[in-house]
């Protein structure tokens, strides 16, 4: 009778303890999953921060990495990570329209004039108030995972505006992204990212907007016969956790947990922008897509045409945050 009461109690006190509460002897596990392959900067930070919980915290945690929406797709991903199915996710920063309005400055187009303003900004003290600005839906904000300035790839040659009118572009769930498109005359087809390949293929799409390193991994150049170097947007993403989960563990392994992030996320940043210039190169080697590049004044009618964004959006993401990611750049 003593020894089942003893039971329950450690059951309970399991239960309550939370969800990073493991068994005696039994290391917290940590499922990451994500949408792309291994070998983009996202894939890489996943697999290096297994790596080096595994060195640091053996026996006491456990990194399961599932890429390629290998447990989670595109659409689940966000209710799996709130339902504690997984515990890691680093979606990109379109994904939190739901949670947040603010995040939505990321995907203004023009808003940066290179990678290098954007890393600026998410040094500030404004972009580090954002990372936290989904706690009340139980969402933590770790760090910024960058994965480059995004391309048009395109089944024709786009030089100005005009030339996009009447294609459909595969677009994130993002409304800024929807009206972006629509501003050139162009359609905006919300996909998950497992399927842009096939929709390019078959041509229920026929144009992408994505970094030099997602083009390359999911061979979309192979489909897509023209690039234009648009350097228009940000594809960046949030690394996030369950809030629930994240508070349950430990202070000593969480501290350490977060000295890995900021390592990784070092990493991951690096990485991406060289990977992404060797992508460029090795597409280009390929022959498989013709470079568009964009002249000064071309460049600006694409800006002219998607700068009213700017003001539409204003009231949603907050007039502080948008003057905040101005002043980073150098124009």
């Amino acid at each position: 009778m003593f020894k089942s009461c003893v039971t329950a109690a450690i059951a309970a006190f399991t239960l309550l303890a939370g969800p990073a509460m493991a068994a005696e002897g039994q290391p917290i596990v940590i499922k990451f999953a994500h949408v792309v392959a291994d070998d983009t900067p996202k894939g890489k930070g996943a697999l290096l921060f297994q790596k080096l919980v595994h060195e640091r915290l053996p026996g006491q945690v456990k990194v399961e990495v599932y890429p390629n929406s290998s447990l989670v797709g595109d659409a689940d991903e966000m209710q799996a990570l709130l339902d504690n199915k997984v515990q890691m996710l680093a979606p990109s920063l379109s994904k939190f329209d739901k949670y947040t309005k603010q995040l939505q400055v990321f995907d203004l187009p023009f808003m940066f004039d290179d990678q290098a303003a954007v890393d600026r900004f998410q040094k500030r003290e404004k972009s580090r108030e954002l990372l936290r600005s989904m706690a009340s839906h139980g969402i933590y904000g770790l760090a910024y995972w960058n994965n480059g300035l995004k391309q048009l790839s395109a089944s024709k040659p786009l030089h100005l505006p005009g030339d996009a009118a009447g294609l459909a572009f595969r677009v994130q769930p993002s409304k800024v992204l929807e009206a972006q498109f629509e501003a050139v005359g162009a359609k905006p087809v919300r996909l998950p990212f497992a399927e842009v390949f096939k929709a390019l293929q078959s041509g229920t799409v026929q144009g992408a907007e994505n970094p030099w390193s997602n083009i390359a991994s999911q061979n979309m150049h192979k489909v897509q016969p023209y690039i234009t170097e648009s350097n228009h947007g940000v594809l960046a993403y949030m690394l996030v956790t369950n809030s629930e989960f994240w508070r349950s563990v430990p202070f000593a392994v969480r501290s350490e947990l977060e000295g890995i992030i900021l390592e990784v996320t070092q990493m991951v940043n690096r990485e991406a922008e060289a990977l992404n210039q060797r992508d460029r190169e090795r597409i280009l080697a390929s022959g498989s897509s013709k470079l568009i590049s964009l002249s000064d004044a071309e460049r600006q009618a694409w800006r002219e045409k998607m700068l009213p964004l700017w003001q539409a959006y204003e009231a949603e993401i907050g007039a502080d945050v948008i003057r905040a990611a101005q002043i980073v750049n150098r124009r």
